[in-house]
């Protein structure tokens, strides 16, 4: 049994659209025999067309003799009412042997069925999307015409669909009328809360066409399945970059706009990304989540520890194509290159001293402007670099991360254990070793 794919297809058959379609339909059937009555004989005059439909109305009023006694709606056929009453009933006679869906019409079940069959006649002439009914693609054809007929009357804000008009009118009446009897949570809409309710029946309906996985939103299944299909919808427009979510390319925008919206409130830095800012806290929160199982070195980020692990297994991918000397990072390899080119871009425009990158011109501005952006947790000093901080945190932890392989000592500065290392390696003076012997 397959299920359902994501899908705008109507499966809470919504009233007002039912009606809609009802009126389009019996309105398309009584026009063509209008039409036929009206066929133009050899040798006259044809009817314009705004006459053939002043003519279609007047008849159609005139006809319509079944009156629906719940709303007082008026009808032409007797079949036409009998449809209408089910919407007053609740009678959904036509079900889906798939999934169980029920529907009051049969022509909805047909529809309804191209889901599973992954059938999708209706295709966009503009981009060749394909849908599966005839309304999904019409609704579609307002993304290219920017076509927005529906204005809410009271902000005057336009939308391109109906139902996503009535949905924002309940903003303004506050009216939340679906409730969830499991928490008590409120709902806009009838779908809010059938999606809602799945979180405590622990419903799945959506299943992945490509793997066993399951889900409770069609939304996230469509998502999902951009794994597996590689599908990427969502284009940048300045480098022609992909992405599989809107929520990426929103992010690279960033990287053509230079939009950092995320600012830090202890330091005033910009990010472009939420998630940058977040590891960036840690650096004033002392916070260091990610642990090297080999050292028990902590580290902010992950990046971070995926780097210190090269310390490890002496691994050095990064080379040289001047002097062939192996770097365990790209950015240290590209730094050292500029030793060859001698090229020093960055210069400094209050004592014209130069830099090989931006970032240590930034630093080094901050002894003319006399910034110190790292505060120590411990007490109130400040630095103007991190590493400084670093270093100085280690007084009040006590930690010691630089060890002796030789005899074991431990040292909390590098600089102290490379001094270190000179007893274990310089050569003891001639009369020492006499005296020893």
């Amino acid at each position: 049994m397959s299920d359902p794919e994501p899908c705008r297809m109507k499966h809470t058959e919504d009233p007002e659209e039912q009606r809609d379609l009802m009126e389009e339909s019996e309105e398309s059937e009584e026009l063509s025999e209008v039409k036929e009555e009206l066929h133009v004989k050899p040798g006259e005059k044809p009817l314009s067309r705004s006459k053939t439909k002043k003519t279609f109305f007047n008849k159609r009023r005139a006809k319509k003799s079944f009156t629906c006694t719940q709303c007082g709606k008026s009808f032409t056929r007797k079949d036409g009412l009998e449809l209408h009453m089910r919407i007053h009933t609740g009678e959904k006679p036509f079900k889906c042997d798939k999934c169980g869906n029920s529907f009051s019409q049969l022509a909805n079940l047909k529809i309804h069925m191209r889901i599973h069959t992954r059938e999708k006649p209706f295709s966009c002439e503009q981009c060749s999307k394909t849908f599966i009914c005839a309304s999904d693609l019409k609704k579609h054809l307002r993304v290219h015409t920017k076509e927005k007929p529906h204005s809410c009357s009271a902000c005057g804000k336009s939308f391109s669909r109906r139902q996503t008009l009535h949905r924002h009118e309940n903003i303004h009446t506050g009216v939340r009328e679906y409730m969830c009897f499991e928490c008590e949570k409120t709902f806009i809409t009838a779908n809010s809360l059938k999606r809602h309710e799945r979180i405590h029946t622990g419903e799945k309906p959506y299943k992945c066409s490509h793997c066993d996985k399951r889900f409770s939103r069609s939304s996230h299944l469509k998502t999902h399945e951009m794994i597996h299909t590689g599908e990427k919808p969502h284009t940048c427009d300045q480098c022609g970059q992909s992405f599989a979510f809107k929520s990426d390319l929103k992010r690279h925008m960033r990287i053509h706009t230079g939009g950092k919206p995320f600012k830090c409130d202890k330091c005033g830095k910009d990010f472009s990304q939420s998630s940058h800012l977040k590891g960036h806290m840690r650096i004033h929160t002392g916070e260091k989540p990610y642990t090297c199982d080999q050292c028990g070195k902590t580290f902010i980020c992950a990046s971070h520890l995926k780097t210190h692990l090269t310390v490890h297994t002496k691994e050095k991918p990064h080379s040289c194509s001047v002097c062939g000397k192996s770097f365990s990072q790209l950015a240290y390899l590209h730094r050292h290159e500029k030793t060859h080119t001698g090229v020093r871009e960055y210069m400094c425009f209050e004592c014209e001293k130069t830099f090989t990158a931006a970032n240590s011109l930034k630093r080094h501005k901050r002894i003319h402007t006399g910034e110190k952006p790292y505060k120590c947790s411990h007490c109130d000093k400040r630095f103007s670099q991190s590493s400084s901080l670093k270093r100085h945190e280690r007084i009040h932890t006590g930690e010691k991360p630089h060890m002796c392989d030789q005899c074991g000592k431990s040292f909390s500065v590098k600089s102290d254990l490379k001094r270190h290392m000179k007893i274990h390696t310089v050569e003891k003076p001639h009369h020492l070793s006499l005296k020893s012997q």
